[in-house]
């Protein structure tokens, strides 16, 4: 074994508790006791209840290297290929490497997959690569597809490493110098932010081995992590892809699957089992995988990179809320309320469906079957149970109060992840009018939140006092209703997104509303829309776009109109001088 890890795990055993857990009962209770030898005589401690786990595992790891130590100088008469073998951390080479990257081989790839590409490939020093992103968009598989196509040469000096939580910057250093010794050149180094010194110390992949020949991607979940680092540690050092937000011609082309409902329902993760991906599941079939995702993939994100970066300080205002696990709870609030107001607001008053009651306000002015079926359940009830499914917190239930300081910083937080977006609400004739609708990007977490209020509905008393196909007509509705609002903030997100150099904004006047505006400054000139969750075309859909009055302000504010347009689920045509288009056809306009 080589003299330097000999001498590390030393270090490692003398910085690991001593002796072994023993148990007493006392009074019929058992207690659990650290024992161990000093100076030749025995001493002993109690055990405090919640240290008993992460000592023991302390005390299994100490033995483990113990062990290791011992074995040591058999080391000299192992085969060469055994020498090469202890690592810090997980590492993938040679065959398990090819057996670990082969599954992945006929997955189609993301738009990102050609710049993981050009660095891999290229001829960049110096620098190192950061693919990072929420839990479930295909980070992990990016990196197999490259290294499945790497030519044989190349495979042969590649490595894929694991991060363990056991494992720091300090091994992770010596697992890399001695790949580097053995010849490697192309580092895949996984969860890296799970190494609690990783944002203090990031530089050590580019200063030490970026600068030195090798190719060092990083991946990991923690993606607030990566922007801290980048702003510090690995500020003009790296190369840096964003994979949380997939649009929609991603989600059916790398997935086989079509259809803005399905996307609606299961984006914008990489965990719809697809035609042509991986098959671990949806993501957000349930209230209880959302919420999990929530709390692992975002709540725990935020946490877990506030508390490694400059030693906590950047919890600012949000450190009470995490002492008192409170953190997911305003972040489901966030999502639930998807009102496009990210204010004080949204985050204190006492839970409200707004689903719920802009269903009961459409079902009893449907023009073609209008009931009261909405107005006569239960709604303080339904409300208080939808509350209980969807774990929102109410003000009384609270410990802290959501202050304008934790919404600010929670806002900051979110942006910085991709998980929201602010679209602009512009207002005529009162132009110095702005609002903000914020926009999530992922809309399988909202729509989850919606099955949650079909399940309280069909427990209302009331409710289920009626014939199923009453029942039936008033959960279409209401989900129709709620598709159809998460469809015009879709096209708006994409549209945005898409179009860089163009405002795009919703247009409302006092009377009626265009759902979307794209404003070209360099054309002076704008188009405007409506977006309809409709499959079929009726000229009620296109009213306010051929109303001369909305078009004359319009106009005199962006330009002159080039064109008319309605976004709907029916097929792309022309009606009466007004363009319809096919919602998943204008969004595939936008592929790269």
């Amino acid at each position: 074994m080589d003299p330097v890890r000999i001498r590390y795990m030393k270090e490692q055993i003398a910085q690991l508790p001593k002796g072994n857990i023993t148990y007493k009962t006392i009074r019929d209770k058992k207690y659990a006791y650290l024992q161990w030898t000093e100076n030749g005589k025995q001493k002993s401690r109690r055990v405090k209840d919640g240290e008993l786990q992460e000592l023991s595992e302390k005390i299994k790891m100490r033995k483990v290297l113990e062990k290791k130590l011992k074995e040591a100088p058999e080391a000299a008469v192992m085969p060469d290929i055994m020498k090469e073998e202890f690592f810090f951390s997980e590492v993938k080479y040679g065959q398990e490497l090819l057996d670990f990257v082969e599954p992945v081989r006929a997955y189609k790839k993301r738009e990102c997959f050609g710049e993981l590409c050009d660095y891999v490939y290229g001829n960049s020093t110096d620098r190192v690569f950061i693919l990072y992103g929420l839990r479930r968009t295909g980070k992990t598989t990016l990196i197999r597809q490259v290294i499945s196509e790497m030519p044989e040469k190349m495979l042969q000096q590649t490595a894929f490493v694991q991060i363990t939580p056991q494992v720091d910057l300090a091994k992770i250093n010596l697992d890399m110098r001695q790949l580097k010794k053995q010849g490697y050149r192309y580092l895949f180094i996984d969860e890296v932010t799970l190494m609690d010194d990783f944002i203090e110390g990031a530089a050590l992949f580019s200063d030490i081995f970026a600068s030195s020949g090798m190719k060092v991607v990083l991946s990991g979940t923690d993606s607030l992590g990566f922007v801290f680092s980048e702003d510090s540690q690995l500020y003009d050092r790296c190369f840096m892809v964003h994979t949380t937000f997939v649009p929609y011609r991603e989600f059916e082309k790398v997935l086989g699957i079509r259809g803005i409902d399905e996307y609606i329902r299961y984006g914008s993760t990489m965990s719809l089992g697809g035609i042509n991906y991986n098959h671990t599941g949806r993501t957000f079939a349930t209230k209880e995988s959302t919420t999990e995702y929530v709390d692992s993939a975002i709540a725990r994100n935020i946490q877990n990179s506030l508390k490694n970066y400059q030693e906590g300080t950047h919890f600012r205002h949000l450190a009470d809320l995490y002492e008192a696990n409170e953190l997911t709870s305003a972040i489901n609030r966030i999502v639930e309320d998807i009102n496009h107001r990210f204010t004080l607001s949204v985050l204190t008053k006492d839970f409200k469906s707004n689903d719920l009651a802009l269903s009961a306000k459409n079902l009893l002015r449907d023009r073609n079957n209008p009931n009261t079926i909405l107005q006569q359940i239960d709604r303080e009830e339904v409300t208080r149970q939808l509350r209980g499914i969807l774990e929102i917190k109410n003000q009384p239930e609270r410990t802290v109060e959501i202050s304008e300081a934790h919404r600010a910083v929670i806002k900051e937080y979110l942006d910085m992840l991709d998980i929201t977006v602010d679209i602009d609400t512009v207002y005529l004739p009162d132009w110095n009018k702005k609002e903000k609708r914020t926009v999530i990007t992922q809309p399988g977490m909202r729509y989850a939140q919606a099955e949650a209020l079909i399940k309280t509905l069909m427990q209302d008393d009331v409710f289920r006092t009626f014939s199923l196909a009453e029942r039936n007509a008033v959960t279409a509705r209401i989900l129709s209703d709620i598709q159809g609002r998460m469809m015009e903030d879709i096209v708006l997100l994409e549209t945005k997104m898409a179009l860089p150099t163009c405002e795009v904004f919703k247009l409302v006047f006092a009377r009626g509303e265009f759902d979307m505006v794209v404003f070209d400054p360099n054309a002076a000139s704008c188009s405007i829309y409506e977006v309809k969750h409709s499959a079929e075309a009726i000229d009620e859909q296109y009213r306010h776009l051929i109303d001369e009055e909305k078009c004359k302000a319009t106009e005199f504010r962006f330009g002159p109109i080039a064109g008319k347009y309605v976004i709907y689920r029916g097929e792309t045509h022309d009606r009466n001088g007004i363009r319809y288009l096919n919602v998943e056809e204008y969004l595939h306009g936008f592929a790269k």
